[in-house]
């Protein structure tokens, strides 16, 4: 029987730049949530990729330059997702609820994005991407913990701190999460509104130690 014989190979399918620009900064990802930003290399960047190293350095100039990419995009993605999640309206306790699924959700469903920031610069660290992050998300509760606490008679200027501390809450908590995913997100937003609302909703207007 007569073999049939083999055609010409496939075409390769040329990417547009802005295509091979998302497929690096997806690689990149990945392998920055892996190994983190001194474990990663452009070496492995380009062959996860299937590309040489000199399109790696065409597009982002270098592995600073990608991480950097990377880095602001997961910012920008967490920052919009709680921000649109809260408003003036809400009562205390729904921005509450809202502002922990919404970051429960990002952990959940961004998984290597949470990674690299809570790698660069965790929830306890006083500097680095996560912490500025952390310190917008703060200054948008306390706008709106502001409105709240004037129009129940507390002094708004402590807002500031009530926002960083129930903010911090939240965030140590999704880092937590994030490995053992139990209980269920659900359950972790129940129980952190359980925790925060029932010893706020009575709050001493002039709180004092007790010794």
């Amino acid at each position: 029987m007569r073999r049939k014989e083999a055609g010409p190979p496939a075409a390769r399918v040329r990417m547009t730049g802005t295509q091979r620009r998302r497929q690096l900064l997806d690689v990149a990802r990945a392998l920055f949530a892996e190994k983190g930003f001194d474990g990663a290399s452009i070496e492995e960047i380009a062959h996860r990729a299937g590309v040489s190293k000199p399109v790696v350095y065409e597009h982002f100039g270098g592995k600073e330059g990608i991480y950097a990419v990377v880095v602001d995009r997961e910012m920008d993605q967490l920052l919009s997702a709680i921000t649109a999640s809260l408003s003036e309206e809400m009562h205390p306790r729904t921005l509450l609820e809202h502002a922990a699924t919404a970051l429960l959700d990002y952990v959940d469903l961004s998984t290597d994005g949470f990674r690299i920031l809570v790698r660069d610069s965790p929830v306890a660290s006083a500097t680095g991407t996560f912490s500025s992050l952390l310190s917008d998300i703060a200054s948008h509760v306390e706008h709106i913990l502001g409105v709240h606490f004037s129009s129940r008679g507390y002094d708004a200027k402590l807002a500031g701190l009530y926002a960083q501390a129930l903010v911090g809450m939240v965030a140590l908590t999704g880092q937590w999460w994030l490995d053992v995913r139990k209980p269920r997100k659900a359950d972790v937003v129940a129980h952190l509104v359980n925790l925060a609302w029932n010893g706020l909703s009575h709050l001493e207007h002039k709180p004092k130690p007790r010794r």
